[in-house]
């Protein structure tokens, strides 16, 4: 994947939203001589590809928006994407190839999803924004390779939806390969979203999600001993393989955030791979029962499922100290724990 430099980027003007948004001023117009991008879209008709220039940019943006009559809500987080070449990089994390089925969450103006579709998959995006909603489905109906859902992704049925759609495009289709999640979420939903996601390994191979930089941080390289290890690294590692791919600066955003993002590759794990436990229900409670309370040693918190010298047993019985607390057990860890003490 190519480097992006970020050395020229200017950051955008405040909108004010109290009227329709306007084209930036004249020293945010694209510099005479500079290249279009030109990218191709994939239509139903004839299957061929038809070259149109891209107009996911800040003008494209606006006008978008403008021609609904809508502008960012902070209620929903959104936050649209106006660098075509971070979504080409998005696509390019997770291979999107020909045949692909990729679940796009928060589509907005379909910046993503042109890409997506130019890669040669077939989409299903989920947008809680009825109005974005009708935006993107007037805007890729046509190409046959699209379908909407007007849904709160967290609410709406995922594994069921994905799971119809990926046999029946096989049937019609036998270049259907692997389903995926390629999206750009707002912020204040990533941590349901991934609780939602990445238990799903028997329906997605991988998730690549635009988060923000400080959470994809936390969620991939938290240390054992600090402030920063929680349950939800635990839950990360029990279904998937994390990876850190690249920083997103703020500038790309409309409007801009206050924090820069950072783009994550989960691979999910087959069933098959989770780590051997009795009842996943009750590992991920004894997890999340121990970093409730944190401070106190696991022979005091865990005292629900086994008596203090049951929990010291098991610990001395797996090399690690009876005054051990959370923050300093791995997965295995906890995975040995687990299975000595839980009937």
């Amino acid at each position: 994947m190519s480097h992006l430099s970020f050395s020229n980027l200017q950051t955008l003007p405040p909108i004010s939203f109290n009227h329709r948004l306007e084209p930036p001023s004249p020293a945010f117009v694209v510099p005479a001589g500079s290249r279009r991008r030109m990218i191709y879209v994939c239509c139903a008709e004839g299957g061929g590809r038809v070259k149109r220039t891209s107009t996911d940019d800040y003008h494209g943006t606006l006008k978008a928006l403008n021609s609904k009559g809508r502008f960012p809500r902070k209620s929903l987080g959104q936050h649209y994407m106006l660098n075509s070449d971070i979504n080409e990089q998005l696509a390019g994390v997770a291979c999107i190839e020909q045949g692909d089925v990729v679940l796009e969450i928060g589509p907005g103006t379909g910046s993503l999803t042109n890409v997506l579709l130019n890669s040669g998959a077939f989409v299903l995006a989920v947008e809680k924004d009825k109005h974005m909603a009708a935006l993107v489905s007037e805007r890729f109906s046509s190409t046959g390779k699209f379908k909407i859902l007007a849904e709160d992704v967290i609410k709406c049925h995922v594994r069921s939806h994905m799971s119809s759609l990926v046999e029946s495009l096989k049937q019609i289709d036998q270049e259907t390969r692997n389903a995926k999640v390629v999206a750009n979420i707002p912020f204040n939903i990533s941590t349901d979203v991934i609780k939602l996601l990445l238990p799903m390994g028997d329906i997605f191979s991988e998730v690549v999600l635009l988060l923000q930089e400080e959470t994809a941080l936390r969620l991939v390289v938290s240390s054992l001993r600090t402030s920063e290890y929680r349950p939800i690294n635990i839950f990360v590692n029990f279904y998937s393989d994390p990876e850190y791919k690249f920083k997103v600066p703020r500038a790309h955003f409309f409007p801009q955030p206050n924090v820069d993002a950072a783009v994550v590759s989960f691979k999910l794990k087959p069933p098959t791979q989770y780590p051997k436990v009795s009842s996943t229900k009750s590992f991920f409670s004894m997890v999340n029962s121990a970093f409730n309370e944190k401070r106190k040693m696991l022979r005091k918190s865990l005292q629900h499922i086994g008596t203090s010298l049951e929990i010291e047993e098991a610990l001395a019985s797996i090399g690690l100290l009876t005054t051990s607390r959370p923050e300093e057990l791995t997965m295995d860890d906890f995975t040995k724990l687990h299975n000595l003490i839980v009937k």
